[in-house]
């Protein structure tokens, strides 16, 4: 740290405009990137998916490519045949199987009959871009209503109206008012400029990096309001600390020598805590989660970067004339954590046993947590033409697993529907019209949405009765299936890695071995209560509607676990490392544990509470976004940052560091400088 801050001091105006070059660039490239950016979902290797793709190449659609559904409530062979007819000229080459002919697509009441529909899929984010519109016209023609998990996506909005750039402003406000709060002057600007510097220059990456493989859609959410909430925090650690330092007689340059060697090493541990915990996902067999993790990786080393080198440099010229009007004082103590530590260890046995129950209720719901996509129920909720049709559908008896059909891909269909027709939990199982490559498909559909838990364990046995006949399986419930078994089955040692290569950090950050270990529980802990909490609202429905004005999505959308641990493991950690390390700068000052604890509590109260508000509401306009999946994500990490901030930085954390005591600081070598005990600590302070 030394050493950056004497080449940011000697060489300040050539490190700003070295970044004013780059947030240009990154400016030009930002639409570029957002451009080339992917909707590819692909799993490389895995049965179900292979299946799928031989499917679309040889039938045109189908696969994980969905049905679309045309309901008809006035059902007949007359207007079933004038249907099938219009669909076939509006989509020419469209797969399309009709009530007509198959007595499984009428309720038994005969209020409800369907037309499933297999559009001709086109590359991009919507295969069905093209079909929706032409099938809407079909439909309002005869009278019956478009529906399917594309139409209800594409009718509660989907990705449409999910403009970043709006999100990241929403965002970006509400951490300019906590900022002014914080600074009571226009030194407020300087972290949004850390930010907006981060981000263009994160794009300017990621536009590279889409010339070398394949970028998801999702990451230029998360690279916006993350890489916000994130470069912010940084840059208020280091900056409360410049000004503290300047409130203590340094000058500006020997502020910033000091900033960076005391919070801008916290900000460097944080960062490369969080850029291994996003790295992981890079080890996952899943190009989705590969390209989260590439740009995962990317937006801490650059707030990182930014945050020592462009902070600085912008402290140095303008730092002075920015904190104007100077309405707050340089010391960052606060009165209120200060009575909160103070409470906190004087009764910490108490008040670390009461948090752990708090955060072990808080977690329970994760026990019961079931992944898989949004329910026809959640997505109909939002209303709508598609929606009703969908609820007509899932109570009709027809089988509500329609939206999501099983695809069996044999040379002997009779038998192949013979073995799965009769299961428990099938609805119906029908030979399709049509063959290609010496193969038919039969499609199963589920009485339950596979979504729910009735649904998946009849998928999974129709998928294995069809493979033990020797067929090959595929559709929307063997795709999800072989995600879960891909990522999940081979999270356990990137987990591991991560724990190991974060505590080997912390221990060097921190000079303590206790302290990391006991980081990584607590880590642990938080992490379980946000999983909890998502279960409780998303999938047990406890909320939603007042919240999001949506029903529950019945499941946890599969990829999401995986990409909040690698997101929160990191942020979370962020405020532990920023606690602690304040705590071992007071001991290693010659205080003892307790008052040690206190005062790292005391300051770095507001900072990591005002630190942990800005992710909250970059969160919170992820939220935003239209799609359920981006929705539960944004949920899991807003309640995540909430609860480390509160429960475990505020109580937990610190009642567990004063009931350990000395041995808080045991480590294999004494540090330089690091009191020998607890007594010859205290000994020095009177």
């Amino acid at each position: 740290m030394d050493a950056v801050a004497r080449l940011v001091v000697t060489h300040r105006r050539w490190v700003l405009l070295a970044w004013l070059l780059l947030a240009v660039a990154g400016g030009f490239a930002a639409p570029k990137a957002v451009a080339a950016l992917t909707y590819d979902f692909s799993l490389p290797g895995q049965p179900g998916y292979e299946t799928n793709r031989v499917i679309q190449e040889r039938f045109g659609s189908g696969g994980d490519a969905l049905p679309i559904l045309l309901v008809d409530r006035q059902p007949s062979a007359e207007r079933a045949g004038d249907l099938v007819a219009s669909v076939a000229q509006a989509l020419p080459g469209a797969s399309v199987l009709s009530y007509a002919g198959e007595q499984a697509l009428r309720s038994s009441d005969g209020q409800t009959a369907v037309v499933v529909v297999y559009p001709r899929i086109v590359p991009g984010p919507e295969p069905y871009v093209e079909a929706l519109p032409a099938l809407q016209s079909v439909a309002a023609a005869h009278q019956v209503t478009v529906t399917g998990k594309d139409a209800l996506a594409a009718e509660g909005g989907g990705d449409q109206g999910a403009d970043v750039l709006v999100e990241t402003i929403f965002g970006a406000t509400g951490a300019l008012i906590v900022l002014l709060l914080v600074f009571g002057s226009a030194l407020a600007l300087l972290p949004l400029l850390i930010a907006a510097g981060s981000i263009l220059t994160t794009f300017l990456l990621v536009w590279g990096l889409t010339g070398i493989t394949d970028i998801s859609f999702i990451v230029q959410f998360l690279l916006a309001l993350i890489g916000l909430g994130v470069a912010i925090d940084y840059a208020l650690l280091i900056v409360t600390r410049w000004r503290e330092e300047l409130g203590r007689g340094a000058d500006p340059a020997e502020a910033v020598h000091r900033a960076l060697a005391t919070a801008g090493r916290s900000v460097f541990f944080s960062g490369v805590t969080v850029a291994i915990s996003l790295a992981a996902l890079i080890a996952l067999p899943v190009p989705f989660l590969r390209s989260v993790g590439f740009t995962g990786l990317l937006i801490p080393v650059i707030s990182v970067l930014a945050a020592l080198t462009l902070l600085p440099a912008l402290l140095l010229t303008a730092g002075r004339r920015l904190d104007w009007p100077h309405r707050r004082s340089t010391d960052p103590d606060s009165r209120l954590w200060r009575r909160v530590g103070t409470a906190v260890v004087r009764r910490r046995w108490l008040s670390a046993i009461a948090a752990t129950v708090v955060l072990l209720v808080l977690a329970a719901p994760v026990l019961t947590i079931r992944l898989g996509q949004p329910t026809n129920a959640s997505l109909a909720s939002a209303g709508g033409d598609a929606g009703d049709a969908i609820t007509r559908l899932d109570s009709s008896g027809i089988g509500a697993g329609l939206t999501t059909p099983v695809d069996i891909l044999t040379a002997d269909p009779a038998g192949v529907r013979a073995a799965v027709a009769g299961l428990p939990g099938v609805a119906s199982a029908v030979v399709w019209p049509g063959r290609a490559g010496g193969e038919t498909l039969v499609r199963a559909w589920t009485t339950a949405d596979t979504s729910t838990g009735e649904g998946v364990e009849a998928a999974a046995a129709v998928r294995v009765a069809a493979e033990a006949t020797g067929a090959r399986v595929g559709g929307g419930p063997a795709g999800e299936a072989d995600f879960v078994a891909a990522v999940y089955g081979n999270a356990w040692w990137v987990i591991g890695l991560i724990v190991v290569v974060t505590i080997l950090l912390l221990i060097r950050a921190l000079g303590s071995i206790v302290l990391p270990i006991k980081a990584l529980v607590l880590n642990v802990l938080s992490l379980g209560a946000a999983y909890g909490i998502t279960v409780w609202i998303w999938q047990d429905g406890h909320g939603t509607e007042l919240l999001f004005d949506q029903r529950a999505a019945g499941a946890i959308t599969t990829w999401v676990p995986i990409a909040v641990f690698a997101f929160l493991f990191g942020l979370s950690m962020d405020y532990e490392v920023f606690l602690l390390a304040r705590i071992r700068e007071e001991h290693d000052d010659g205080h003892p544990t307790d008052a040690a604890t206190v005062r790292g509590l005391a300051r770095t109260g507001r900072l990591v509470t005002s630190a942990a508000l800005i992710l909250f509401l970059a969160f919170i306009s992820l939220a935003q976004v239209p799609t359920t999946e981006v929705k539960i994500l944004a949920t899991a990490l807003a309640l995540g940052i909430i609860i480390d901030a509160t429960i475990v930085r505020g109580v937990l954390a610190p009642a567990l560091v004063a009931a350990l005591g000395p041995a808080n600081w045991w480590t294999w070598r004494r540090r330089p400088g690091q009191p020998l005990s607890e007594p010859a600590a205290a000994s020095r302070t009177k």
